[in-house]
C-alpha cells in the first residue's frame, strides 16, 4: 500500500469519527420537536385570546340600565304637567326624600292627634305639632275654655277623605295644603255639667283645609301645621 493510500484512509476515519460526534450533539430529528420561537405568532395568538366576561368594555350604544325616574311617585300621586305634580316636583327637587304618598299618610295621622289634643287641652303634644302662631291660637281656646270652667269631650270616628290641594317651594320652605273630612262625635258642657255645644251622641262631619310646612334644609323630618280654616 502506497503512502497516498494510507492518508487517504487517515482523513476518512477522521470524517466519520467527527459526523458520530455532531450526531451526538445535536442528536436527531424524531417528528416532535418544537416549532422555531417566534415572538411575532405568539404575540398574535395571546392577543386573540377572549377577554374575562367582567373585564370586556360595554357594546358601544348598548344602554346597561334602564333610566330611574326620580319623579315616579310625583307621576303617580298626581297627573304630570298639572299644578299639583309640578308642585310635588318642586319640593321633591329641595328634598329627595320627599314622597308624596307618604306624605298624606302623616297628615291624616297628624290631623287625628291635633283634634284630640285640642279637645284634651294637651298643651305638650300641640307644640310639637303645630308652628308658634298656630300654637299660640289653639292656647289662646283652651285657656278661655280652662278659664269657664268647661269641658269637651270628643271622640274622633275617623277620616272619610284626604286630599293634597297644592305643593309648593317657596325658598327653602316646603308648603303642602291638604282638605280633610271627618267625622267626630264633639261636645262641651259648661262648669255645671250643661250641655253647651255639640252632642253627646251624634256624629258631625268636619271639614278642614289645613296647610303644612317645612323647612327642606332642616334635619328634622316633621312638617307642621302652619294654617287652618274651616270649609264652609
Amino acid at each position: 500500500m502506497g503512502s497516498n493510500d494510507i492518508v487517504t484512509i487517515f482523513f476518512l476515519v477522521a470524517a466519520v469519527l467527527i459526523f458520530i460526534q455532531l450526531r451526538n450533539v445535536l442528536g436527531r430529528r424524531t417528528g416532535n420537536e418544537k416549532p422555531p420561537y417566534d415572538p411575532y405568532s405568539r404575540r398574535e395568538t395571546a392577543d386573540a385570546r377572549p377577554m374575562p366576561e367582567k373585564m370586556q368594555p360595554a357594546p358601544v350604544g348598548k344602554e346597561t340600565a334602564d333610566p330611574v325616574n326620580v319623579y315616579a311617585s310625583a307621576d303617580a300621586f298626581a297627573p304630570a304637567g298639572s299644578d299639583l305634580n309640578n308642585g310635588i316636583r318642586s319640593i321633591m327637587d329641595a328634598d329627595r326624600a320627599f314622597n308624596p304618598g307618604e306624605f298624606m299618610k302623616g297628615a291624616r295621622a297628624a290631623y287625628e292627634m291635633i283634634v284630640m289634643a285640642f279637645a284634651e287641652g294637651d298643651r305638650n303634644s300641640l307644640k310639637n305639632l303645630l308652628s308658634r302662631d298656630v300654637y299660640e291660637g289653639f292656647e289662646a281656646a283652651i285657656k278661655d275654655r280652662e278659664a269657664k270652667g268647661e269641658r269637651m269631650n270628643s271622640t274622633f270616628v275617623g277620616i272619610d277623605k284626604a286630599e293634597m290641594l297644592t305643593a309648593n317651594l317657596k325658598g327653602t320652605e316646603a308648603f303642602v295644603t291638604v282638605r280633610v273630612v271627618s267625622q267626630l262625635i264633639s261636645a262641651t258642657y259648661d262648669k255645671q255639667g250643661t250641655l253647651i255645644d255639640g252632642h253627646p251622641e251624634e256624629v258631625a262631619e268636619v271639614k278642614d283645609i289645613w296647610t303644612f310646612a317645612r323647612d327642606t334644609r332642616s334635619r328634622d323630618p316633621n312638617w307642621k301645621l302652619v294654617g287652618t280654616e274651616s270649609e264652609q
